[in-house]
């Protein structure tokens, strides 16, 4: 990442000529900008990219998820058409894994139709290449020209980098936080001049009463509303998977991730990744108020090992090398355990049903496993 970038001077015209620029406004140029974007010029994923999800940790992440949508195929009665979407599908690698799972079962892979929604036309390039042996795949923008059908969708580190709104309490309500420009020409955090009328209404009620100076994030619930909306009208189930908190509070969560490390979010404007925390108790909320039914959330560690992934991981060791089973513990232990390291304890887990699917694998204790073996 270089100190100075093209989008830099972008924003920087666009403040001088507009005034202060919200934070929603300012990740959303940093990542969809159409020449200088971050997502949609670059592939971030993997050992030389700037992080690594859990499909490229380990094969046994996708395949469970393989498990779990055809474990759901058989719970809505087996149809004969199935739509398996994927949001933000990376380089195709979870529903390569996911895909040979299922295809032990032969009468549900033959019903699958596979659809990826992508705005990234590297990284499409490599889901087409890791997918390349699949029949019946197909790419979207948005998850709306996804035709009709019963659905199973996976969202996998999908909503943290939709952009946030964020507000800052000062002693005559709640500002907008903004970037601007400070007397050196470096981009700042600051805050608008005037407050959100009556902002105070909109908050949880645990946060009325919060001190001056803290910071309060939402993002709109289009975006969740659109697919519990999907699942609910065409039958179905959608996994939200990322790193976030189960209840609505106050904290500024807003970063920047570059060579898999934290860096300045407004340093180099769209040479790193920016993202925020997922807030679960606002996406189980749009959920509910659309009228589909919300499962947990619960966290990836436990998900995982309801789903059989320490069972799957001994199979997978007792046919590898002492070197390779190493791997595989490894990777087993940073998809489910916690610490600084582990992704088990920051990524939650929400399940997103129609109303004909009254529980979903994994998300509540008396859960079997999806059948891993």
């Amino acid at each position: 990442m270089t100190e100075f970038s093209p989008l830099q001077s972008e924003i920087k015209k666009l403040i001088k000529s507009s005034g202060p620029m919200p934070v929603w406004r300012y990740m959303e140029l940093c990542l969809i900008h159409p020449q200088h974007g971050y997502y949609v010029s670059r592939d971030p994923l993997g050992r030389e990219g700037d992080f690594t999800t859990a499909p490229e940790v380990s094969q046994m992440f996708g395949e469970l998820l393989g498990l779990w949508a055809a474990s759901l195929w058989k719970t809505l009665g087996s149809p004969t058409l199935l739509r398996l979407i994927e949001l933000g599908p990376g380089r195709g690698t979870m529903m390569a894994d996911a895909l040979r799972a299922v295809r032990v079962l032969p009468q549900l892979y033959q019903t699958l139709s596979v659809h990826l929604v992508e705005i990234n036309p590297v990284l499409r390039k490599k889901q087409q290449s890791t997918l390349s042996g699949v029949r019946n795949v197909a790419w979207h923008d948005t998850i709306d020209e996804v035709p009709d059908g019963p659905a199973i969708i996976f969202a996998n580190e999908y909503f943290d980098v939709l952009p946030i709104h964020q507000v800052v309490k000062q002693a005559g309500g709640w500002h907008e936080r903004v970037v601007d420009i400070d007397p050196n020409g470096k981009l700042v955090f600051a805050a608008a001049t005037e407050p959100i009328p009556r902002f105070d209404v909109l908050l949880p009620p645990l946060l009325r009463a919060a001190p001056i100076g803290a910071v309060f994030e939402w993002r709109p619930d289009s975006e969740a509303m659109k697919i519990a909306s999907r699942v609910r009208d065409q039958d179905g189930a959608a996994l939200i998977i990322d790193y976030g908190h189960v209840r609505s509070d106050a904290g500024d969560t807003f970063q920047a991730i570059a060579r898999h490390s934290f860096t300045d979010p407004l340093k180099a404007p769209g040479q790193a990744d920016v993202t925020a925390h997922v807030d679960f108790q606002a996406l189980a909320r749009a959920a509910e108020d659309v009228g589909a039914l919300v499962h947990g959330p619960v966290t990836q560690g436990d998900f995982l090992k309801r789903l059989g992934i320490e069972t799957r991981a001994v199979a997978l060791m007792a046919k590898a090398s002492h070197e390779v089973s190493e791997d595989i513990s490894a990777a087993l232990k940073r998809l489910t355990g916690g610490g600084r390291s582990g992704m088990g304890s920051m990524f939650k887990v929400l399940g997103v049903s129609s109303r004909s699917l009254t529980s979903l694998p994994g998300l509540s204790d008396d859960n079997e496993s999806a059948g891993a073996s």
